[in-house]
């Protein structure tokens, strides 16, 4: 039986965060499957030199400054599309390692707010372009922190499990609406900058993160799974999809190599 051709608005795909890490490792990964890719972050020279980049190696891409816990600017923002095919909701990160008894709770707060709110602004803003399109898949990226605590991660884990909830009860109002939501949680994934953001510059600390684990899992590894997970046939959801490395059992087990 023959399938309809994708719409144009289907193959628009929104990323936010997409400056560095995993947000410009899936930009460039949806790029080239075929998808124009908005990218969205603060730095606003980091995402227009990876637009260049992309348009370069024969991909289709634009570049907007956005900072996703200003509601008005997301809304405005949102006004530019009638509709979208793919929201990527990828800005958050962490802060601080400290216990729950000394946590600064600033970084509690920035964390919750990009991680959850963030996302909240977004998807909020997007959902009724993604339902315009016909056939709309809304993804967060969470991490297994928003699955399972840890000693030291509080705030972060406390922000994740928000991101996890948020996608999770967000499939459950929208069903049977052409809009599909997918969780992809990430392990232990060494980029250029999140362990280094998180430890406050402090390159030390963020190297002892990976010390001994042979191959973590890179920004690469988590886009060709957004890539994959956006690409299967529309009536295929993937619901929930948790990725570590093979030396990562759980979030308090790692194989090193020391």
């Amino acid at each position: 039986m023959a399938t309809a051709a994708p719409s144009a608005a289907s193959r628009i795909a929104v990323v936010t965060g997409a400056s560095s890490g995993i947000g410009a490792a899936t930009a460039r990964q949806l790029a080239t499957a075929g998808y124009r890719v908005v990218l969205t972050a603060r730095r606003k020279d980091r995402i227009e030199a990876l637009a260049e980049e992309i348009v370069a190696a024969g991909g289709s891409a634009t570049a907007y400054q956005l900072d996703v816990t200003d509601r008005a600017a997301v809304d405005e923002f949102a006004t530019a599309f009638k509709a979208i095919g793919v929201l990527v909701n990828n800005a958050g990160g962490a802060l601080g390692a400290d216990p729950v008894a000394t946590g600064d709770p600033a970084d509690w707060r920035t964390m919750y707010e990009t991680n959850v709110l963030g996302t909240l602004h977004v998807t909020q803003a997007l959902l009724p372009k993604l339902e315009a399109s016909g056939d709309g898949t809304v993804v967060v990226v969470s991490s297994t922190a928003g699955h399972g605590t840890y000693e030291g991660g509080g705030g972060y884990v406390a922000a994740k499990h928000g991101a996890h909830v948020l996608a999770e009860t967000l499939r459950l109002e929208i069903v049977g609406k052409p809009v599909r939501v997918i969780e992809i949680a990430p392990g232990m994934v060494r980029t250029d900058e999140f362990a280094l953001t998180r430890f406050g510059g402090d390159a030390d600390k963020a190297a002892k993160v990976y010390e001994g684990v042979a191959e973590p899992l890179t920004a690469d590894d988590v886009a060709d799974t957004i890539t994959w997970a956006v690409t299967r046939p529309s009536h295929v959801n993937v619901d929930l999809l948790v990725l570590r490395p093979r030396a990562q059992a759980s979030n308090t087990k790692v194989h090193r190599e020391l």
